[in-house]
């Protein structure tokens, strides 16, 4: 499962794929990170699966700016008082990471726990009603993390290459 084929135009031109290279901006199949040489040409950008479509590919222009205020959306509204999570983005994007981790284990503390709090308060089709609401946000939860991961990824300058 990806996302469709989605060009950017800052972000490099499409040209017909050699052996390793990818066709165009797209996000499916598997992923290997790799950092790119000095020598080598500029390769097109592959997203890979769970890139969060509100950023576009790293090198693009303002990718950055567009990164920071998606993964401030992630975080707590107070982040955004702090200018230097807005001027090193791959701080931002460590505590994001970490900001997401804790909502994770919250939820799943969560739903552990909801029967055994909750019980005698509210009626059993309440408590499925609530399991299932906490199961859909933990699921939620685990595909931002994955794009948190992506994008700090991308912001401590590596490209992703699509596997064959």
């Amino acid at each position: 499962m990806g996302m469709a084929f989605t060009q950017y135009p800052d972000a490099g031109t499409r040209r017909p794929a050699g052996r390793g290279q990818t066709t165009g901006y797209h996000a499916g199949g598997a992923v290997r990170v790799r950092r790119p040489s000095v020598q080598e040409p500029r390769r097109q950008v592959f997203l890979p699966p769970g890139w969060p479509a509100e950023v576009p590919p790293r090198g693009s222009h303002d990718w950055e700016q567009a990164a920071v205020g998606w993964l401030l959306d992630q975080c707590p509204a107070d982040y955004r008082a702090h200018q230097v999570l807005r001027r090193h983005p791959v701080v931002l994007a460590r505590m994001a990471a970490q900001f997401v981790d804790g909502q994770i284990e919250s939820s799943r503390r969560m739903l552990g726990t909801a029967r055994a709090e909750l019980g005698g308060l509210v009626g059993d089709d309440v408590l499925d009603q609530a399991a299932s609401t906490i199961q859909s946000e933990g699921a939620r939860l685990v595909r931002v993390r994955r794009a948190v991961a992506l994008v700090e990824t991308a912001l401590r300058g590596e490209d992703f290459v699509e596997k064959l």
